[in-house]
């Protein structure tokens, strides 16, 4: 069988197979005779590998974004300058049958050096640090606004039905009369008179009987405990809030510019900046921005029909990092 031979772009080139346990490393290119080495993916296996590229001459390489375990091959050969390249598995898939991590890794090799494969875009490592602040803390978040419905569950199994009749729970009205219920204290009429408001739609007396149910002291101390859990996160947050703040204090004009946008308040423009970054060169058109953030619609046709909510389209593929 005639063996194809492919023109080479890069003089000298690394293919990574990365595993959970190993790093499968094929070198190729000019002056160089192939070879392949495994190493381990402990920091000290890692930095030998580095050395290894660096003793070759290795400018660029390859290895496919496999889970989270390319993360640490690409932070240790970051700093070191040459050019990692994390590409899409499905640009690098290998012919079927008689498949090894040896093969893989030198398929990749192959395919670096001919200049065959596009690298995924990759942020800078301050905004990958920014992004981990941001990430963070909107999963804190949710974490407050589910510990805050486990209350209203709790409540309705002890027949307090505010639910029923405030439209919001985590308002100011039912903020104080949940706080009172989660002290084991009984809500009186003195009490409703307090928080009550015009535009509560329920009567005085419909919501001081919403507010009468079964507390047994198994929910009051269930009810306390979540309580400050949330406490316990909300500080957490303020303190995300401020270290988000430092890291982009370098950037106030910029975010004060945002701000100006129509309904982007700070926390939304921090995330926004922690997302896609300030440069938008990295970018060569808005679709490629908006593939980047996942919001491209799918495009899956065949035989003149459509096909709909086809996930990891070309189009929507999933980011690698």
């Amino acid at each position: 069988m005639e063996t194809v031979e492919f023109a080479q772009v890069v003089t000298r080139g690394c293919g990574l197979d990365v595993h959970k346990k190993t790093v499968v490393a094929t070198i190729d290119g000019k002056g160089l005779k192939r070879s392949t080495r495994e190493f381990g993916t402990f920091t000290s296996s890692l930095t030998k590998l580095k050395d290894w590229l660096l003793e070759n001459g290795i400018t660029h390489v390859a290895m496919e974004s496999t889970g989270v375990y390319w993360k640490p091959v690409y932070h240790v050969l970051e700093p070191s300058g040459i050019k990692v390249w994390i590409v899409n598995a499905r640009h690098v898939k290998y012919v079927p049958g008689h498949k090894t991590d040896k093969k893989d890794s030198a398929w990749l090799c192959k395919l670096l050096l001919a200049g065959l494969l596009k690298p995924s875009y990759i942020p800078p490592k301050e905004q990958r640090e920014l992004r981990d602040l941001t990430r963070y803390r909107k999963k804190l978040i949710q974490d407050i606004a589910s510990n805050k419905n486990r209350i209203i569950r709790i409540l309705e199994d002890c027949n307090v039905k505010l639910s029923s009749v405030l439209s919001d729970t985590s308002g100011v009205t039912g903020t104080k009369l949940i706080n009172k219920l989660c002290e084991g204290k009984p809500i009186t009429m003195a009490d409703i008179d307090a928080v009550y408001h015009k535009n509560i739609e329920a009567s005085k007396e419909e919501l001081w009987e919403a507010c009468n149910g079964i507390v047994e002291e198994h929910h009051i101390y269930l009810l306390q405990t979540i309580r400050e859990n949330n406490r316990h996160i909300e500080k957490l947050i303020d303190e995300l809030d401020q270290q988000i703040k430092k890291v982009l204090s370098p950037y106030d004009n910029a975010l004060e510019r945002l701000r100006e946008i129509p309904g982007l308040s700070r926390k939304t423009v921090e995330d926004l900046i922690a997302e896609i970054g300030l440069d938008m060169s990295v970018f060569p058109t808005e679709k490629h921005l908006c593939s980047w953030v996942g919001v491209s619609p799918g495009n899956n046709e065949s035989a003149g029909k459509k096909k709909v909510d086809e996930p990891h389209t070309e189009t929507n593929k999933p980011k690698p990092y």
